[in-house]
């Protein structure tokens, strides 16, 4: 099963940046699908950013704020980052790892992904 386990998230203010890790490790499957999610109370988790098939994804509400990319896998490890620049108040959420993309659903639908991190908090203060 692959584990995944999120750091970088904390407490900034509007406009600044932050970087975002995941780690997924124990996997071995060729897609190297990854994606990072958004969670507030409340509400469903939100899709943000994906990558698969060496393409790269973003909802409307972070494009050309936030960029992902991964790194070459070794030893079935791959690591997922989420560069976050100009931050806004509405940013704030748990912030969850997703990798393993089931089938062919759409990579912005939590139920089309097969293992999760436990996530990483990010607050922007206004």
């Amino acid at each position: 099963q692959v584990q995944i386990e999120e750091t970088g998230g904390g407490t900034v203010q509007a406009g600044e940046s932050l970087r975002l890790s995941c780690t997924a490790s124990r996997y071995t499957y060729t897609s190297g699908s990854m994606a990072w999610f958004r969670q507030v109370p409340g509400k469903e988790r939100e899709g943000v950013a994906s990558i698969y098939t060496g393409i790269t994804y973003y909802s409307q509400s972070v494009m050309g704020r936030f960029a992902v990319s991964r790194n070459n896998p070794a030893n079935g490890v791959y690591v997922l980052y989420l560069d976050m620049r100009n931050v806004q108040p509405e940013d704030t959420a748990v912030y969850y790892c997703a990798a393993v993309l089931i089938g062919t659903g759409s990579w912005d639908s939590a139920n089309h992904w097969c293992s999760w991190g436990q996530g990483t908090q990010v607050t922007v203060s206004s």
